[in-house]
């Protein structure tokens, strides 16, 4: 048996239905020897210590919760091994990433980022100079499965307004976008990478219609297909990861797992729409052999 036996799969309790990754990758760990758990994150009776790992999957409700959730995952860390550790999930956990990696030389969704404090008026109107004509995107800096994300076409200002005066008032940075249109036609594509190395991608529909209500629920639903990503797709992956902040940025200590998730631009060349290092869902029953291979690169980093 794996010297690294005992493992907590973390969820939480509006997610058990739901997270369709739970049950592959469980078998496949029992499978390979392990005892297996599905455990919510904010369980007070949970214990820690006596999980040799602790494996964060499907903690969707992270966003409302947000400092009680990084006050958990470094409770957690101190008791057990967490992946990811808690340096990558702090990092993570807010959007403002894109900037630094935009910094980095990654290619990204264009955006401008509205602190708080910030007036709304002078940042529409930038958003509306830079991309003349385009319907808008606005979302917090902290969420999570298009939650308070809204698609607003140009002459939607008061809507507008009111989108970005509510996230301002959950005391989030807000970020403006353009639609990047393609998307309607080639939808987005989302590349899984278990230890740094790619195991699968599939395809996601479009979700956002124009000046529709943000979902209030847990989750938008999503209509997802398996999909080979193209080269252009693979090699800006690659280099998302490769420039993330240390000590994450080699093989041997990149992400255990990590979802990238790109669109096409107007021109058709990829860009970063989101990383996601926290509680991604990967699409497990997408890709023979991908749970199977989670497990093997959770035992691996475990044990070593």
């Amino acid at each position: 048996m794996n010297t690294a036996s005992r493992i907590a799969l973390v969820s939480a309790r509006a997610a058990l239905a739901h997270d369709d990754d739970l049950a592959p990758l469980q078998a496949a760990l029992r499978a390979a020897g392990a005892t297996v758990e599905i455990v919510c994150w904010d369980d007070a009776q949970v214990h820690w210590a006596r999980f040799d790992v602790a494996l964060i999957r499907s903690t969707w409700d992270y966003t409302w919760r947000l400092d009680d959730y990084l006050r958990w995952v470094e409770h957690a860390a101190a008791r057990t091994r967490l992946f990811n550790p808690p340096a990558l999930l702090r990092w993570n956990s807010d959007k403002r990433y894109l900037g630094e990696l935009a910094q980095a030389g990654i290619a990204t969704v264009p955006t401008h980022f509205l602190a708080p404090d910030a007036a709304i008026e002078p940042a529409l109107d930038a958003a509306h100079a830079a991309w003349p004509g385009a319907d808008l995107v606005i979302k917090p800096s902290v969420s999570a499965g298009s939650r308070d994300t809204m698609r607003h076409s140009p002459e939607a200002r008061t809507a507008m307004r009111a989108h970005l005066a509510a996230v301002q008032a959950q005391r989030k940075h807000a970020l403006i976008q353009p639609y990047l249109a393609r998307v309607d036609s080639t939808g987005e594509t989302a590349l899984l990478f278990f230890a740094g190395v790619f195991s699968h991608a599939i395809r996601k529909a479009p979700l956002l219609a124009p000046n529709a209500a943000a979902t209030r629920a847990l989750f938008a639903p999503e209509h997802i297909q398996p999909r080979q990503p193209g080269a252009d797709e693979l090699a800006l992956a690659q280099r998302v990861l490769a420039a993330l902040p240390a000590p994450f940025q080699s093989t041997s200590d990149a992400p255990l797992y990590a979802r990238v998730d790109l669109l096409r631009d107007d021109t058709g060349a990829p860009c970063l729409i989101e990383l996601e290092l926290v509680e991604p869902s990967l699409f497990l029953d997408f890709a023979p052999g991908a749970a199977q291979r989670l497990a093997a690169a959770l035992l691996a980093r475990a044990t070593r």
